[in-house]
C-alpha cells in the first residue's frame, strides 16, 4: 500500500470542514496594543476615582497613551514625512495630547482606545474581505505525481512541463491545466469557477489548475505550464484588482491630505473664536476645539468605499465573476447597454446536431456516422457525439474516401455507394431531393445551419443539420439581465443577418446587429447608448471590449480577450452575469448611503461640538462608531450569492 502523496495530504488538510482560524501578525499586534490602551485606560480611572492616586491615574494613563498613540503616531509621521500628506491618525493623536493639555487626560485616553479599537475592527474586517479574495492564491499545491518514461515520480510545481502526464488521485489538487487521457472522475471546480456541483470529467476533458479531485484516480496531459495556468493568471488579475480604485475611491483619498489640513488650520480658528468673540476660557475653548477635531476628522468618509467594493469584490469572485478592479465594479452599476459577441458567447462555440429530417432518423444518422467517423472535420464530428450520444451504431462502410469542397464517400457492404456531404455532392451522385427535403435544407440555410445530406446511389436518405448550439439557459439570462436594470441588451456577430436574427430569437433579444467585422464592432460600440459593456470571447472581440466603457470575457476565450477585458465570467455562465450587474448596483447604493452617513455626521455633530452640546469623549463615540458602522455596511455584501 503506498503512502499518500504530499499533494493528497495538503488538499485533504484544506478539504472543507477542516479550516483553520490563523490571526495575522498585524492583527495580533493590533489586538495587542487596543488591549493595552484599554488596560490603561481603566487602571488610570481607577486610580483617579477610586484608589485617588496620581501615580496609579498617571502610570495608566500614561500606558494608554503609549499603546494607544504610538502605532497611530507611527502611521501619521510615516504619511507626513514619507507619503508628504496629513491624515485622520495625526489629528487624533493630536486631540489626544490636546485634551491632556487641558487637564482632561480620561478623555484624550478615551480617545485613543475608541479610535485603536475602531482601527482594530477595521483590520479585521477588512482582513476578512481581502482573505476571501487571497484564499485564490494557496490552492496551488507544491507539487503533483508526474509519470515520465513510464516511471511515477514528484516533481516540484516549477518542474512540471507541458506533455507530462499528472498523475491525480482523489483528494489531490490538479497542479497545472491538462486534459485526461485515462479515467474517469468528478472535480469540483467551486474555487475557480464558482461552479457549487461536482463536475464530471472523462478522456478528452480539461482541469484546471487548483481544482480538486474528487473520486476518481486520473492521468491527464498538462497542456500550460504552472505559471502560465487558470489559477495563476487568475491569481495574477486579482493581484492587479486590488491596486486599482474606484472613481469614488480615488476621489476620497485625494481629498483625505486637503481635508485634513483644512480640519488642522480650523481648529485654532475655532479656538480663538470661541475664546475672544465668545468669551470662554481658555480651557472651555480648546475643550471644544479639540471635541470639533475628533468629530470633524474623515475617517469614516475615507474608509465607507474600499470597505464596500472589496467585499463585493470578493462576493463576486466566490461566485465565479472576477473583477480586475473596483472601477469596473462601479462602471458595471451604470452600465445601461450591454452588447454580446454571438458565437463563443451566446452559443457554445460547438457544432451539434440539431435537426435530422428522415422517415428513417436513427437509420440516417446510422449511415452518416459510419461515413463521418472516418473524417475530422467540426462537422463530422459532431454527427458522430450525435450518434453515439443516442447510442445509434455506425453503419460498416469500405474505402472511405474524402472528396474536398464537398463530402465523404464508401461503400457499403453491398457494393452501393452510400455519401454524405453538401448540395454539390448530392448533384454529382445525380441525386434529386424531395420537395420535403428541399424545404428542410432552405429551412436549414435561412437557420445559419450547416447542412449534411446523406444518400445511397442517386436516392437521398436524409437531410440534418448542424449548427453552433446556444449556451444552456441563456434566454434565462437574458431576461435576468434585462430584470437586474440593464435597459438595452443587443447582440453584435459578423454572421449572416438571417443567422442572427434566428438566435436573437431564440435568445429573447429584440435588437442585433449583423454582418460585422471588428471595426465595425468598434464603431457600433460608440453609438449605442451608454455606459456600454461588450461581452465576448475572441481575438476580433478585444478592440471592442478595450473600447467599450466596460470590457467583459467569458474564461473560455481568447487570452487576449481576457486581457482586454474588465470583468472575467470564470463558468462562461451569462447568468453569473445578472448577479454581477446587481451586486454591482447594491454597492454602489451602499457607497452613497455610507458616504451620506459619514459626510451627515460631520455636519451633525461639529457644530455641536463647538457649541459645547457634544463633550469628548460622546464626540469621539460618534466618530469612531460611525467609522465602524460603514465598514460593516461594506461586510454586508460578502453574504452576496450571485
Amino acid at each position: 500500500m503506498t503512502s499518500p502523496s504530499p499533494a493528497a495530504a495538503q488538499a485533504r488538510a484544506e478539504a472543507p470542514g477542516s479550516k483553520k482560524f490563523v490571526i495575522p501578525p498585524d492583527l495580533r499586534w493590533a489586538v495587542l496594543f487596543t488591549f493595552l490602551t484599554l488596560l490603561g485606560l481603566v487602571v488610570g480611572l481607577l486610580g483617579e476615582h477610586v484608589l485617588h492616586s496620581d501615580a496609579v491615574m498617571w502610570g495608566g494613563f500614561g500606558l494608554a497613551y503609549l499603546a494607544g498613540g504610538i502605532p497611530a503616531g507611527r502611521e501619521a509621521l510615516h504619511s507626513l514625512f514619507v507619503e508628504r500628506k496629513l491624515d485622520v491618525d495625526l489629528l487624533m493623536v493630536l486631540a489626544a495630547l490636546g485634551a491632556a493639555s487641558i487637564g482632561q487626560a480620561a478623555d484624550g485616553a478615551i480617545l485613543l482606545f475608541l479610535f485603536s479599537l475602531s482601527n482594530t475592527l477595521q483590520d479585521w474586517a477588512m482582513g476578512r474581505t481581502k482573505r476571501a479574495i487571497e484564499a485564490l492564491m494557496d490552492l496551488n499545491p507544491e507539487g503533483a505525481t508526474v509519470r515520465r518514461d513510464g516511471e511515477e515520480k514528484w516533481c516540484e510545481l516549477g518542474d512540471i512541463r507541458i506533455g507530462d502526464l499528472l498523475v491525480v488521485r482523489p483528494g489531490e489538487r490538479v497542479a497545472a491545466d491538462a486534459r485526461v487521457v485515462t479515467g474517469n472522475t468528478s472535480v469540483d471546480e467551486s474555487p475557480i469557477t464558482g461552479e457549487s456541483r461536482p463536475i464530471d470529467k472523462a478522456p478528452g476533458a480539461e482541469l484546471a489548475s487548483g481544482t480538486v479531485n474528487l473520486n476518481g484516480s486520473v492521468e491527464a496531459e498538462v497542456i500550460r505550464p504552472a505559471g502560465e495556468s487558470t489559477l495563476a493568471r487568475l491569481v495574477a488579475l486579482m493581484e492587479d484588482a486590488q491596486t486599482q480604485k474606484s472613481r469614488t475611491e480615488t476621489l476620497s483619498e485625494r481629498w483625505e491630505s486637503p481635508y485634513a489640513t483644512l480640519v488642522l488650520l480650523a481648529v485654532p480658528l475655532v479656538y480663538a473664536g470661541l475664546h475672544s468673540l465668545g468669551g470662554l476660557s481658555t480651557a472651555d475653548a480648546w475643550y471644544r476645539a479639540m471635541t470639533f477635531m475628533v468629530v470633524a476628522s474623515p475617517c469614516a468618509v475615507v474608509i465607507s468605499t474600499p470597505a464596500v467594493m472589496l467585499s463585493a469584490m470578493a462576493a463576486a469572485a466566490r461566485g465565479g465573476v472576477l473583477f480586475k478592479s473596483s472601477a469596473a465594479l462601479d462602471a458595471l452599476a451604470g452600465v445601461n447597454t450591454i452588447a454580446f459577441d454571438k458565437t463563443g458567447t451566446l452559443t457554445q462555440a460547438r457544432m451539434t446536431l440539431s435537426h435530422t429530417y428522415a422517415d428513417d432518423e436513427r437509420g440516417a444518422l446510422a449511415l452518416a456516422t459510419g461515413l463521418e467517423a472516418h473524417s475530422e472535420h467540426p462537422i463530422a464530428q459532431a454527427i458522430v457525439q450525435a450518434a453515439q450520444a443516442q447510442g445509434v451504431a455506425p453503419t460498416l462502410v469500405q474505402g472511405a474516401q474524402a472528396i474536398p469542397g464537398h463530402g465523404i464517400e464508401a461503400r457499403l457492404e453491398s457494393g452501393e455507394l452510400a455519401w454524405a456531404g453538401n448540395l454539390r455532392l448530392a448533384q454529382r451522385e445525380g441525386a434529386a431531393l424531395t420537395p420535403a427535403q428541399q424545404q428542410a435544407v432552405d429551412t436549414l440555410s435561412r437557420e445559419g445551419s450547416s447542412t449534411v445530406i446523406v444518400g445511397v446511389g442517386p436516392r437521398v436518405v436524409g437531410v440534418m443539420g448542424v449548427a453552433d448550439t446556444l449556451r444552456p439557459g441563456i434566454a434565462e439570462a437574458i431576461q435576468a439581465i434585462r430584470a437586474a436594470g440593464v435597459a438595452h441588451p443587443v447582440m453584435l456577430t459578423g454572421d449572416k443577418r438571417e443567422v442572427a436574427e434566428t438566435v436573437a430569437k431564440q435568445v429573447g433579444l429584440t435588437e442585433f446587429r449583423a454582418e460585422l467585422l471588428p471595426e465595425d464592432k468598434l464603431r457600433i460600440i460608440g453609438e449605442l447608448p451608454g455606459p456600454v459593456a461588450m461581452v465576448g470571447d475572441g481575438v476580433n472581440d478585444a478592440p471592442a471590449l478595450a473600447r467599450a466603457d466596460l470590457g467583459v470575457a467569458v474564461a473560455s476565450g481568447t487570452d487576449v480577450a481576457i486581457e482586454s477585458a474588465d470583468v472575467v465570467l470564470m463558468q462562461n455562465d451569462m447568468g453569473k452575469l445578472a448577479g454581477a450587474v446587481r451586486l454591482a448596483k447594491d454597492a454602489s447604493r451602499t457607497v452613497r448611503f455610507n458616504l451620506l452617513f459619514a459626510f451627515g455626521i460631520i455636519l451633525l455633530v461639529a457644530p455641536l461640538a463647538i457649541m459645547g452640546r457634544v463633550p469628548l469623549p460622546l464626540g469621539v463615540v460618534a466618530h469612531e462608531g460611525g467609522t465602524v458602522f460603514v465598514v460593516f455596511m461594506g461586510l454586508r455584501l460578502l453574504r452576496w450569492r450571485l
